[in-house]
């Protein structure tokens, strides 16, 4: 932990009730289009996430990316080489998990979905920065870089500084099921 987010803060947004001290209870139940907005916003607060993918052995394998902004729907566009552990986990098994952390919210995103893996060069062109050019042979046009689209099934929110808190019995955050 950095002297920024304690382990306090940390265990405060994940999982402890909302009454605590100086904080309100939860409010009536947000609509669909808050609750995007919100994540939207901490998404990129966060700017990195976590990457979980399923190894061989069942064992979850979690890995810190740099995704590009979400779309509307949410769909997360990562950039990756194709010779990388998170690409053939994705080919056996592409159920995902990704998880922002925005500390000073503090506010968390999980979205639980689906990845494909993209290889469409209009896809690569369009999702490419600059910044990632010493990493790729011919940046977006080479064959060493490859896209991983996130498709949400599932968003789960906390943030406190939106006001969208988990229940105080329950610690349940808000959830969002995508159809």
């Amino acid at each position: 932990m950095t002297n920024n987010v304690t382990l306090a803060t940390l265990l405060t947004v994940l999982c402890l009730p909302l009454t605590a001290a100086g904080q309100n209870p939860p409010r009536t139940a947000p609509g669909r289009s808050e609750i995007v907005k919100v994540a939207m916003d901490v998404m990129q607060r966060a700017r990195y996430c976590a990457l979980v993918t399923i190894g061989a052995d069942g064992q979850p394998q979690a890995r810190v990316v740099d995704p590009f902004v979400p779309e509307g729907d949410l769909t997360v566009w990562i950039a990756t080489k194709p010779v990388t552990r998170k690409v053939g986990q994705i080919r056996s098994d592409p159920r995902v998990t990704l998880f922002y952390f925005d500390a000073s919210g503090p506010s968390y995103v999980t979205l639980l979905g689906t990845a494909e893996l993209v290889a469409d060069s209009a896809a690569k062109s369009t999702h490419w920065t600059e910044e990632w050019a010493p990493f790729y042979s011919d940046k977006n046009r080479g064959s060493d870089y490859l896209l991983i689209r996130v498709r949400p099934h599932r968003l789960e929110l906390v943030s406190y500084s939106h006001g969208l808190l988990n229940d105080p019995q329950t610690w349940r955050p808000v959830i969002l099921d995508f159809p």
